[in-house]
């Protein structure tokens, strides 16, 4: 298979996807964000620069303590939430931003992404101390729930807006967590085996009985299948990227002064592109991470821990590990190879753009790497916003709603492999920014109280 049927495949996924860049609908959403992440940072001290290095001796297990309440390891909680964020953001949200706002772009993703560690850190600390641990459970398992839906109604005594949150999610979790993405795998296996091309409904049926026999068993299997797929993706990925930028190293220095220099020096950029760069640098960075969306915490609220602060500061990894590092990748790929501005081939963005880059060092192997990816981080997000939906689920209906509501969303897997989902994905993207809302009223009005936590949990001397 040649790169121009790569590209072909990769340019109907991203039309799947629709990636909203500079649509009005998010502009004000990005604004909160940044501007909450900004406030949490310098509430809080620059904690993501102070207590980076406690966040992964937190998550390699070094305080695990099997006694304490929860479902998963701190690890596990960790690697389901990225396995929900890591994918489509990082192989074309960083191509996107550099085709639209040019190298940049990249610089201002960065700071989006060190501001949303603050946030991250923030909306999961909140999650921890306000979640449900039903103790008639030696080992809590599958008895845990959390996620703004709980510190808005515990927290704040805010119910309504809880179950509005909860509303949206479980919304947004039929469309970009579910439809969206299984359309996605099935273009991906009928790019590998054309022959399957034409069975769609068959693959997906397949496809759902591979996410139910995973979702079934709640968050522990969820989190284990995460565990397994998103370290071993993220890895490959990062290699082929290494690889690249290795057999590339002399011009690594240059490509990084492009990226500040079109960032910061107008003059350089020309015209409006430092604005440019700043407007779309920072709608995907956002994106890539959902930092302050709200979906995060509820994985991370699983997590087997008596401290709400040492989840926090795992969950604070995740645009590290996300943004700073894996979109940093794809972006120094496409700036070092010259594939931005009027050296872009042809008319591609988004992950096309990715994989032509990577194919000019790699060759067809490079375009693959790139389209495997894709394929396994939608399949890898499925599983994990079908927990976010289910505890929605919960709180909104009780717990005799959880099994339902996996069932229906097996199905509908099977549904979304089918039909066209331009229509949902609007839907449920229009959910996803009223997700955000509540949550960050959160955040503001219980900044005290995550500082609080935070000193305390210091004091003890961690």
């Amino acid at each position: 298979m040649d790169f121009a049927a790569i590209v072909a495949w990769l340019d109907h996924n991203i039309a799947q996807f629709g990636i909203p860049v500079g649509d009005e609908k998010i502009t004000l959403q990005v604004v909160l964000l940044l501007g909450v992440g900004l406030f949490l940072t310098l509430n809080l001290g620059f904690i993501q620069i102070r207590r980076l290095m406690h966040g992964f001796a937190v998550a390699t297990g070094k305080y695990d303590d099997p006694d304490e309440p929860g479902d998963v390891s701190h690890f596990q909680a960790l690697t389901t939430a990225l396995s929900a964020t890591v994918g489509i953001g990082n192989i074309a949200g960083a191509a996107i931003a550099i085709h639209w706002g040019g190298p940049g772009a990249l610089f201002w993703m960065w700071m989006t992404a060190f501001l949303g560690m603050a946030t991250k850190f923030s909306e999961v600390t909140l999650a921890q101390k306000y979640r449900q641990v039903d103790a008639t459970s030696a080992k809590y398992s599958g008895k845990v729930s959390g996620g703004p839906m709980y510190t808005l109604r515990d927290g704040l005594g805010m119910p309504k807006l809880g179950a509005a949150f909860a509303v949206f999610t479980l919304i947004a979790s039929f469309g970009i967590g579910n439809m969206v993405q299984a359309n996605s795998v099935v273009d991906g296996i009928g790019f590998i085996l054309p022959e399957l091309a034409g069975y769609k409904t068959t693959l997906g049926v397949i496809m759902g009985i591979a996410v139910g026999l995973v979702i079934i068993g709640g968050i522990k299997r969820i989190a284990k299948v995460a565990s397994t797929i998103v370290p071993f993706m993220a890895v490959a990925y990062i290699l082929a990227s290494l690889t690249i930028l290795v057999m590339n190293f002399t011009a690594i220095p240059e490509a990084l002064w492009t990226i500040i220099n079109h960032a910061l020096n107008p003059w350089a950029a020309g015209g409006g592109a430092v604005g440019a760069a700043i407007q779309y640098g920072v709608a995907r960075g956002v994106f890539s991470n959902e930092s302050g969306l709200g979906s995060a915490p509820m994985a991370h609220a699983a997590a087997r821990t008596s401290e709400p602060v040492r989840e926090g500061l795992v969950a604070m990894l995740g645009p590290f590990i996300d943004t700073l590092i894996i979109c940093t990748m794809t972006a120094l790929v496409i700036v070092i190879v010259g594939a931005w501005g009027d050296a872009r081939p042809e008319d591609l963005t988004g992950a096309a753009l990715s994989a032509y880059a990577f194919s000019q060092v790699l060759g067809d192997f490079g375009g693959w790497v790139v389209g495997f990816g894709l394929m396994f981080f939608a399949y890898s997000t499925i599983i994990a916003w079908s927990y976010y939906g289910d505890r929605s689920a919960e709180y909104l209906f009780g717990e005799k709603a959880v099994l339902p509501y996996r069932v229906i969303y097996i199905v509908l897997v099977v549904v979304g492999a089918s039909v066209p989902l331009q229509l949902v994905w609007n839907f449920a993207d229009i959910a996803n920014i009223f997700m955000a809302a509540p949550n960050l009223i959160s955040l503001v009005l219980l900044a005290g109280v995550v500082k609080k936590l935070s000193d305390d949990y210091f004091e003890k001397g961690f």
